[in-house]
Formats: structure tokens, sequence, C-alpha cells
């Protein structure tokens, strides 16, 4: 059942609108002013809201914006409802980020109609497309009805690659979009020194490639195999056709590529602050949070150690110093290379 918030002070409208939806089979919250609206929409997530924009405490412009400021609500629908009908209003709601607006009075008709629309496009654009080639298939169904993902890969093998071999290369023009469907890759920078900086870790499911493509630009960084891969790959044209034809497919796809800017960010802070057992205790459980499958209670981290290093932004001898403690210290085990985590508890605490 879907969750719809209502905020509006006009109590006899609030109750009313409420009505109309749990009529309809949803599941419905209320709020009398911005700032409590605020607090239940961080509480409960809903699906949708719908906001008046003349209120005390908080009106609806504020709402919106402080909404679009959280990660958890910055993406939730949001429709505006005001007695005011100046082009001036409608247009700052636009700029704020609103999805649709009714006019007071509006009926129930005209109220179900908006909120149906919305909810489908949500229900639309909700598929993961890191959830596999399963989830673009169905993205593309839904938003175009004609471009199928099997017609971007149709006749066109996987492509396959070594441990340590290169995908393409920084510096270098894009002409595909890389689909990982098995294996493990990173990418990463390298200085004037030669010195690698890892940027950013890929499994399967992931697209690889993306942002130069997006940003219609040279490859920033350097793609290499971490193990043997396959990829699929999707010819640049096709993949600029189905951004052009499809803008809320491009935009969910930019949201979904751009989410991890933050956890990025922070990565660099880390290596730029932390020391160097926090360093390598960083790296560790990055790796294995991207890598582990949820089922598996025990993960093995296979993985040089030359990469390892470049992931926690030290010098090789440097990590296998550290790693010898943290196994003395019974953090981790190790055999023939390969690292297993004993005390993830301990080695969190150490990284934080």
């Amino acid at each position: 059942m879907k969750k719809i918030l209502v905020i509006e002070d006009n109590e006899d409208i609030r109750s009313n609108t409420a009505e109309i939806l749990e009529l309809s089979n949803y599941k419905v919250a209320v709020a009398e002013n911005g700032k409590i609206g605020v607090v239940k929409a961080l509480e409960i997530i809903p699906d949708l809201i719908i906001c008046d924009i003349m209120m005390p405490e908080l009106d609806g412009y504020g709402v919106l914006h402080a909404l679009q400021r959280n990660e958890s609500t910055k993406n939730i629908p949001f429709i505006f409802v005001t007695a005011r009908t100046e082009r001036s209003d409608f247009r700052k709601g636009m700029d704020l980020g609103a999805d649709d607006y009714l006019a007071k009075p509006f009926d129930g008709t005209e109220l179900l109609n908006a909120v149906d629309r919305r909810l489908k496009k949500l229900d639309a654009l909700k598929t993961e497309l890191t959830q596999g080639l399963e989830g673009m298939q169905t993205l593309l169904n839904t938003n175009s009805g004609k471009k199928k993902l099997e017609d971007l890969v149709e006749g066109r093998n996987l492509n396959r690659y070594k441990r340590k071999q290169i995908i393409y290369t920084e510096g270098n023009h894009p002409n595909r979009l890389y689909y990982l469907v098995k294996g493990k890759v990173r990418t990463y920078k390298t200085n004037d020194d030669g010195k690698e900086l890892v940027v950013d870790l890929y499994n399967a499911g992931d697209f690889v490639g993306h942002l130069a493509l997006l940003e219609n630009s040279l490859y920033k960084e350097t793609a290499e195999a971490l193990d043997e891969c396959e990829l699929a790959i999707i010819p640049k044209e096709d993949f600029d056709e189905l951004i052009d034809k499809n803008p809320d497919v491009a935009r969910k796809f930019i949201q979904l590529l751009a989410r991890n800017i933050s956890e990025k960010e922070e990565h660099l802070l880390k290596l730029a602050y932390n020391s160097l057992r926090r360093k390598v205790a960083d790296a560790l459980l990055m790796i294995q949070s991207k890598y582990q499958d949820r089922k598996d209670e025990i993960f093995d981290i296979d993985i040089s150690r030359e990469s390892l290093a470049t992931v926690a932004g030290t010098a090789t001898e440097s990590l296998i110093r550290t790693l010898s403690d943290f196994k003395n210290e019974k953090l981790i085990d190790s055999e023939n290379g390969i690292i297993r985590i004993i005390n993830k508890k301990k080695l969190e605490n150490l990284a934080n």
C-alpha cells in the first residue's frame, strides 16, 4: 500500500484530502504545518507528498527545500497545493523541484489523477539499473516500449579480460559503455610519478566507463580487471540514443551513477587524514562491503597486495606490515595471499 503524506494547515481540506485518498486504498499520514510535515516525512519516508504552499511555521517552499537536502527524502514526488495561481508561484515551485500542482479548489478526480500519475512515474523510475541486465531491460521497456537491452548487445560477443588486463586507459576517447557481467574491476588514476589512486571498484551488475560518455569527455581514469572478467559492450551511439530519446531514463541513470559521489569524497578525506592502520582497515571493509554476497557469512578478499595498497592509498610495503600486525592482533587471517576478516567489529572500530 502506497504511503502519502498530506501537509495542510486548513483542517477541512486536510481531512477531506486524506479521506479521498484512504477511500482509494492509500495509507495516509497528515501534518498541520510545514515543520511537523518535515519531521513526519523523515519518520515514515512516504511514497508521495501533497503539500500546501501558504502555511504558518514553515511554508511549502521551505518544506521542499528541507526534504531535498536529505538523502532519504530528496527524490520523493512532491505535489504543491495552492489557491494562488500567479505564474511566479508555479515557476518558483518548479525551480525548487516540485513535480506537480493542484490549484484550490480541486475535486477528488483531479486529486486522484495527479497522485496516480506521479506514482506510476515513480514506479517506472524505481527500477535499479545496478540490479543487472533484467533491471535495465524493465526500465527500457517501461519508458520506451521499443528499444530492448537485447538489441543493444545482440550479435556481439562478450569481451573477456584476464586478471590485471587493462579495459580502457586514462586520456583515451570513450566509444562504448561497459556492463560487467562477471568478475571485478577497479578504476584508478596515475600521477606524474606513476603512483596510483583507486577511484572506484565495480562488481557484476555494474556499468563501467559511463562518466566519460555522459560528460562527452576523455576517460579520466584507467580501468583494470581485478580477476577474470566478462563485459558486455554497448556502443556509444546506442547509449547516446537511449539517453536522448528517454529523458526520464537519462535522469534516473545520472542519479544512480552519481549517487556514490559523497562516498568518494569521504574516502578521499580518509586517504588524506587517516592513520595508516585506519586506511588499511577502511580499505578491507570497503572491499568486503562491495563484493561480499549477502548470502555468504564468510568472505575471502582475493586481491593482490599492490591493488589493495592503492585502495588504501599507501605503499605496498606499509600495507604488508600493517596486514601482518592485523593478523597478529587476530583481526584478520591470511593464507596464500587470501585475506579473511575474522573480527569485523574491532576492524570497524579501528576504521572509525
